[in-house]
């Protein structure tokens, strides 16, 4: 008798869940123990024709009888049963590895089971990937590309139209007499530009970043800007202090008109999607920093005001082009990142 192929089992799993063959009617053990029944009862009869005075003894008693009986029955039954107990251990062992190998095989072919439904679920999240990363590019190529026509802007080019729209100046009263104390030299400067006023928001990329630090000198002279990059300044310093830079992250592109609306006072879920900072490390850090620390939260809440009040007035002279390269600034993927934590887009 062979014991069940568990190589053979293993590649085929349905074999392992066939019926287990039962072993043959008569085996060795079988033809054995008839072997030694009929030797017992030749012995037994050999005695009984061979020793002197068993033929001629007297008569049986009962008892006699029955002992006889018991001495030739008793070594046959014995035999028998330790056969049939042989038989029933090899059958059980059978059985045992027979359902064995078949676990083995259910357990194989679960785990191949497992590993295609992995492999169709990673390919579907691939693909759900893919689907993403495209919408987020046309989203980009949209928010990036789009532009309108502005006809209240009267300068010729981008480079050289004012970023910020001048204040008008108080209304003086006809009784009060205007002093003569000359023109202030901030009205006599030239505007800062919009190519200059989003390069300086970038701030210089290195030391040897020439173009950079002039528009960042440019930029300075103007008080409203000045306030709004000294304090991005320090909110850039303090997260750099966390290992955080906003060059690490990529934000998802919001359209200009969102922007538009956010600047013109509008809030909710409608705008959320200015928030588009997605690194759950950098959230989760600065969202620690501001609960504990005072001097971050402080610097933080400012450059907010600070973003939002000269946002304001670039919004109303720039073209959407214009916002959208303003929104990829380093200046505002701190806005987008502390806008979020603080709540600023609900």
């Amino acid at each position: 008798m062979g014991e069940p192929n568990a190589e053979s089992n293993l590649s085929d799993p349905g074999a392992a869940l066939r019926p287990v063959p039962r072993i043959a009617a008569r085996g060795r053990g079988e033809w054995g123990a008839l072997a030694l029944s009929l030797a017992w009862l030749g012995l037994v009869g050999a005695f009984w024709w061979f020793v002197p005075g068993a033929e001629g003894a007297g008569g049986f008693s009962a008892a006699s009888v029955v002992m006889t009986v018991v001495g030739i029955v008793l070594p046959v039954v014995m035999i028998w049963m330790a056969t049939i107990m042989a038989r029933t251990a090899r059958e059980m062992r059978a059985e045992a590895q027979a359902l064995k190998t078949s676990l083995e095989a259910m357990r194989v072919a679960f785990a191949n089971q497992s590993q295609m439904r992995s492999g169709a679920g990673q390919a579907l999240e691939k693909k759900l990937d893919e689907v993403a990363i495209a919408a987020r590019q046309a989203e980009t190529a949209l928010a990036t590309f789009s532009s309108r026509r502005d006809h209240g802007v009267v300068q010729p080019s981008a480079d050289r139209k004012a970023a910020l729209v001048a204040p008008r100046p108080a209304p003086v009263a006809d009784d009060q007499p205007a002093l003569a104390l000359g023109t202030p030299a901030e009205e006599l400067a030239e505007p800062v530009s919009v190519a200059d006023f989003i390069r300086a928001m970038q701030f210089p990329d290195n030391a040897e970043d020439k173009e950079g630090f002039r528009a960042l000198r440019r930029a300075l002279e103007d008080r409203t800007m000045a306030k709004l990059l000294r304090a991005a300044q320090d909110v850039l310093n303090l997260l750099a202090q966390d290992g955080i830079y906003m060059d690490d992250l990529k934000p998802d592109r919001a359209r200009p008109e969102l922007w538009r609306r956010f600047a013109k006072g509008e809030r909710g879920r409608e705008i959320a999607a200015l928030g588009g900072v997605r690194d759950r490390s950098s959230l989760a850090l600065t969202a620690g920093r501001m609960r504990t620390d005072t001097i971050f939260r402080d610097a933080a809440h400012h450059f907010l005001r600070q973003f939002d009040r000269t946002f304001t007035d670039f919004e109303q002279n720039a073209t959407d082009q214009d916002v959208a390269e303003l929104a990829d600034t380093r200046t505002a993927r701190a806005f987008m990142l502390l806008g979020r934590v603080t709540g600023t887009f609900d």
